[in-house]
């Protein structure tokens, strides 16, 4: 556009200098004129600056045109963008989620299960606070089966041990009331007592005979 411009200027001044150029030349020719003498120079310098005239008008009048022509295409794309740019926002206006409703759905679904796990977490809680404590009982209880089953052991080898001891004594109080049976039935047996130690040293202790 500033190139434009200086041209138009530079343009105007040539043509105002051919006017100036025309008026002298008229000026020239009136006073000629007014002598009755007019030389073909003068004359021919006359329809040299009125035809130079002439063309600069024309050139002018084709770059005002140009320039016209120039800024209607510009104003018809600035129109034809406001045009789409309003139809864009009317479109941004009347936009809507093609899911709205579905996803309205689904979250009144969620909200809908929030509610029922609220109470199903405090039963959990709930449970699981109950099954920590019947596994402490139950680990107390086994623990305490253990240390029984342990007593119960100790019991049964203790008894097992005594059992065995009173075995012997008895065994024993039955060889030495064998021994004092074969005395009494043996008439040629040696005193009582010598009879009842060779009795016993001689004869093997069986518990279970």
């Amino acid at each position: 556009m500033t190139t434009q411009t200086t041209s138009q200027a530079q343009t105007q001044r040539q043509s105002s200098e051919q006017l100036q150029t025309l008026m002298q030349a008229g000026q020239i020719s009136g006073s000629l004129s007014f002598n009755g003498l007019m030389s073909k120079e003068d004359e021919e310098m006359s329809r040299s600056a009125l035809s130079t005239f002439k063309a600069k008008e024309e050139e002018i009048e084709k770059k005002k045109l140009e320039v016209k022509e120039r800024v209607q295409a510009q104003l018809g794309r600035i129109e034809e963008e406001t045009r789409r740019l309003a139809t864009i926002r009317e479109e941004l206006e009347a936009l809507t989620d093609p899911m709205k409703k579905e996803v309205s759905v689904v979250r009144k679904k969620i909200d809908s299960v929030n509610k029922e796990l609220k109470p199903l977490g405090q039963t959990c809680q709930k449970k699981e606070r109950e099954y920590k404590e019947a596994l402490d009982a139950f680990n107390e209880k086994n623990k305490e089966k253990v240390q029984l089953i342990t007593r119960l052991m100790e019991l049964v080898s203790e008894s097992e041990k005594m059992r065995m001891k009173k075995l012997e004594e008895l065994s024993k109080s039955v060889i030495l009331i064998r021994c004092w049976f074969t005395w009494m039935v043996d008439s040629e047996a040696k005193p009582f007592n010598g009879a009842i130690i060779l009795c016993m040293m001689t004869t093997r202790v069986d518990p279970k005979q």
